[in-house]
């Protein structure tokens, strides 16, 4: 049978016909939906981490245990695993382990267009590429197989495009797969020095040998046709490259790690000119020179944003496939706050008392945007505290009086907790505020450790966050429901003039998870001035117009900020 299947649900249902046991992730985009579709198979375990170190951690965990495992993570979430995953290829494994990354090119929902094959390289991990859905299936199974054959974890790396196109996938059935017996090995599992220098020898053996069979793995394969030009690919690529140079030969790199050189001399021996096609960084490209092998490609497509067929085309077979690419003549819509999102307040106040503000990645990083416009700094999970912390060390006790560091639930949870104890034991004053929302909003509302809720949406422990505060030994907690502007503006002003660490909690739900019925908002002409102070929030419902101020009723949930803010009581439910 067969169903068009996105790449990531046909790498869940791969992991699930190769008999995977454990599967544990961190959502993140583009990989969210690997363990969402996981998470419907119930002849696996699945789960939420609370970070990719710990999802890596536990699928290793599982993998020594005598269980198929796996870890999901977008790229950036390999970085925060790379701990365990660089040791973890020194130790190997028991039963399979695989490691799925979904790199970003183009940022479309990232802060940077990491390669994780460079990564997968520093680590000595083979890296499998795939091209389309039915290879996403495809491959998790060889890298299980690669993983027990070889003893080390395997990645499967996606981009973007594959993982959120759509193509036909043949189902199949699961293999049911016994345990493997669990063996107490200390010299291969412990990783202390005399233990992992031998390991270290085997890992650099291991790579040579699989090297050397990945010349005749049938994921890298020849496709010959005119031989004038050769290009050496692999995965979204190969697609585009086939579509636009459809008279050239083509070797395709299913495995991009380690490469397969006496293939790749063979290729470039019947060619005459040698053209690397990948996204990101010249990672082919560089190998291929390194052994003496005349090429070219990063020069004419460079490292920056994603490749397209017309992009080949008009690089490499000079436009001749492609007419010239038109951007229509439309207005920009940049993402903004859901109307009724409770961190849209959260950043008005903030934007107000012009107070500087270190985020963190989620829904709220959009209150750097206009008009909110409050946020100074953005770098990765967490670093919103580290870096108030360090910038109070830097310039002193007064400009901690004039910042916060925010961050959410779930990222607090990710990443923020280890933070906020730093803050608390280099007896920092700062001010952190946690926009609890009850949910890990920018990836599709996935639950988090601090919601009570599991993957299924199972009743689960939830994380106290004020008594973690109380154990950690910071006196001042405030809870304030964001929407009370008045309250919020107070409990700012009283916590950043203290001469202690002090944390927030923004707390209410996300809009789009509790709809409430509120009647919508509308504008009293008489009463309105025009002054403009409704459209400092940013609702995407609220409209200025040439008569005055219009709320459009099939967005507005009747949060009632706007009304809130309005110093001419001009905003309100209608018939109030």
């Amino acid at each position: 049978m067969k169903r068009l299947m996105l790449g990531n649900e046909a790498i869940a249902r791969g992991a699930y016909e190769a008999g995977v046991r454990v599967s544990s992730a961190y959502p993140g985009t583009p990989s969210t939906e690997i363990n969402e579709t996981i998470a419907t198979y119930s002849e696996i375990y699945s789960e939420w981490a609370p970070n990719e170190k710990v999802a890596v951690e536990v699928a290793l965990g599982a993998a020594i245990g005598g269980a198929r495992s796996m870890a999901c993570m977008k790229h950036v979430g390999l970085n925060v695993a790379a701990d365990p995953f660089f040791t973890a290829t020194y130790t190997g494994v028991n039963a399979g382990m695989v490691v799925v990354v979904a790199d970003d090119p183009g940022m479309h929902s990232s802060q940077n267009e990491q390669d994780t094959r460079l990564l997968a390289r520093a680590a000595h991990a083979p890296v499998l590429d795939p091209s389309d859905s039915a290879e996403c299936k495809a491959f998790m199974q060889l890298a299980f197989e690669l993983s027990e054959w070889y003893d080390t974890p395997v990645i499967v790396r996606l981009t973007t495009r594959i993982a959120h196109a759509r193509t036909p996938v043949e189902l199949g059935e699961r293999q049911e797969l016994p345990l493997l017996a669990y063996k107490k090995e200390p010299k291969k599992y412990v990783s202390m020095p005399a233990n992992m220098i031998a390991r270290h020898r085997y890992v650099e053996e291991r790579e040579r040998r699989l090297a050397e069979d990945a010349n005749a793995l049938p994921v890298n394969r020849i496709e010959w046709a005119q031989r004038k030009l050769g290009v050496i690919t692999s995965g979204a690529a190969y697609n585009y490259v086939k579509e636009a140079l459809p008279h050239a030969s083509v070797l395709k790199l299913g495995l991009a790690y380690p490469l397969p050189e006496r293939l790749i001399r063979e290729f470039a021996a019947g060619v005459e000119e040698l053209v690397i096609v990948e996204d990101m960084e010249p990672f082919f490209e560089d190998a291929v020179r390194a052994m003496g092998i005349p090429c070219h490609g990063k020069a004419e497509t460079g490292v920056q944003g994603e490749l397209f067929a017309h992009k080949v085309a008009g690089r490499f077979a000079g436009g001749k496939a492609y007419g010239p690419m038109t951007t229509p003549d439309i207005p920009m819509r940049p993402p903004v706050l859901c109307p009724g999102c409770p961190h849209r307040a959260l950043f008005h106040v903030l934007n107000k008392l012009k107070l500087h503000v270190f985020s963190d990645i989620g829904c709220y990083t959009l209150g750097a945007l206009p008009p909110l416009g409050a946020v100074d700094t953005c770098v990765c999970m967490g670093a919103s505290i580290g870096v108030a912390h360090g910038i109070e060390k830097a310039r002193g006790v007064e400009m901690a009086k004039q910042s916060v560091a925010v961050l959410g639930d779930s990222t607090f949870c990710h990443s923020g907790m280890t933070g906020l104890l730093n803050m608390m034991y280099n007896r920092s004053v700062g001010t952190v505020i946690v926009a609890d929302n009850s949910i890990t909003g920018m990836t599709g509302h996935q639950n988090n450790p601090m919601n009570g809720r599991g993957i299924h949406g199972e009743i689960a422990p939830a994380l106290d966050l004020p008594k973690l505060c109380e154990a950690m030994g910071i006196e001042h907690v405030r809870i304030v429901d964001p929407f009370d502007v008045k309250a919020l503006e107070q409990v700012l002003r009283e916590e950043t003039e203290r001469d202690a660490l002090s944390v927030i909690i923004s707390r209410r739900p996300c809009a789009l998870i509790v709809k409430e019925k509120r009647a919508p908002y509308a504008c009293d002409a008489e009463k309105c001035r025009a002054c403009g102070m409704c459209m400092r929030i940013g609702c995407p419902a609220i409209r200025k117009t040439e008569t005055g101020v219009w709320i459009d009723h099939t967005q507005c949930v009747g949060c009632g900020l706007c009304g809130n803010v309005c110093p001419f009581g001009a905003l309100g439910t209608e018939g109030a």
